[in-house]
């Protein structure tokens, strides 16, 4: 049995798996709908560290686990839905994830990668979406601190995708726009979320060590200036950087939780 079809194959079996079904909240479903979002980039950083033979044992495992959880997550955030938009809006990420899922688990090729990553960014897009439905349902303010945080997870991997790609080679149209933006869509989302009046003594903390993390990855950017990559060193600070805004978003979806709870 081919990797592809073994993948698959864990994912109906897992599907068959009687679970205790839990209510999941909005705070919940606005995390957990973000996490869709960095998954896609994940998804695309580790088949490009694949194809380019980096680290390519562990990226075949992150890639196996983000499309295993991808799935798991589609299907609660289905059995969420609390609306006809909500839901219309996951058919289209469906209907995107399904041809795209068998594509992104394939042998990585650099032909036809270019293609590949634009119609990533077509389903990251589609998840984006979902993201902001669910926090214009859920009415509460703090739903955005929970979207512009776990935003930032997606960030990290977007921008890692991105570096990737450059050192493999890859020719794909705005690739360097899309780089640039990316960059400087997650500095200013951070100093927004540092700036957030209502931050606890321990995310003011734990926001100055994405900063310090980010300040370090951002001299690694610089050195593409020169034509020197460091794609392992980008990838292991950007993993770090997802790991402590996963954290982060945590807390700021337990204040939405609280913020809901005394509506």
């Amino acid at each position: 049995m081919t990797r592809q079809l073994f993948l698959i194959a864990t994912l109906i079996t897992g599907l068959m798996i009687p679970l205790p079904s839990l209510a999941m909240e909005d705070a919940e479903a606005v995390n957990i709908s973000g996490r869709q979002r960095m998954l896609t980039q994940r998804m695309m950083k580790n088949y490009l560290l694949i194809g380019a033979g980096i680290q390519a044992d562990k990226a075949q495992r992150q890639l196996d686990e983000a499309v295993a959880l991808f799935e798991e997550q589609l299907l609660e955030l289905r059995d969420y839905s609390p609306s006809d938009t909500i839901s219309r809006q996951l058919d289209t990420v469906e209907a995107l994830w399904l041809p795209h899922r068998l594509r992104i688990i394939s042998e990585p090729s650099k032909t036809g990668t270019s293609t590949l990553m634009k119609d990533n960014l077509t389903l990251l897009k589609a998840c984006d979406d979902v993201v902001k439905a669910i926090e214009k349902y859920s009415g509460i303010d703090s739903a955005r601190l929970v979207n512009l945080s776990g935003r930032q997870r997606m960030l990290s991997q977007k921008i890692a995708k991105i570096y990737v790609a450059r050192a493999w080679k890859v020719r794909a149209d705005g690739l360097n726009e899309e780089y640039e933006q990316a960059i400087a869509l997650f500095d200013d989302s951070l100093s927004e979320l540092e700036s957030y009046p209502s931050n606890t003594r321990d995310l003011h903390e734990a926001l100055q060590r994405v900063r310090n993390q980010w300040d370090f990855s951002r001299t690694g950017f610089k050195l593409e200036d020169s034509g020197r990559y460091v794609p392992t060193v980008i990838s292991v600070t950007t993993d770090s950087i997802l790991a402590k805004m996963d954290e982060i978003t945590g807390q700021y979806q337990r204040l939405m939780q609280n913020q809901t709870a005394s509506r």
